[in-house]
């Protein structure tokens, strides 16, 4: 099934705003300054698992990447001071 370029421009959804941070969006925002300050990697967790990607779907894979880096980091504090005091 072919579609006419109206039609097409019908099913692709365009977001016509730049996203925040300089356009990098908070996800990934968070994500790469979290190397430097990793406080924000839990801060886009709590983004992300309160559902802050329903506003703006691509900021999505960026929360889940700052997710999983804190989870990250979490376990590698945990070790860490688990093998220091035991």
């Amino acid at each position: 099934m072919k579609l006419l370029a109206s039609q097409w421009h019908q099913l692709v959804p365009t977001m016509s705003n730049l996203s925040a941070c300089f356009g990098c969006g908070i996800g990934w925002f968070s994500f790469l300054l979290g190397f430097v300050f990793p406080p924000l990697w839990y801060y886009a967790t709590v983004l992300y698992f309160g559902n802050y990607y329903l506003k703006d779907p691509r900021e999505r894979p960026g929360l889940a990447a700052s997710a999983i880096a804190a989870l990250i980091c979490s376990v590698i504090v945990l070790v860490s001071l688990a093998a220091v005091f035991c």
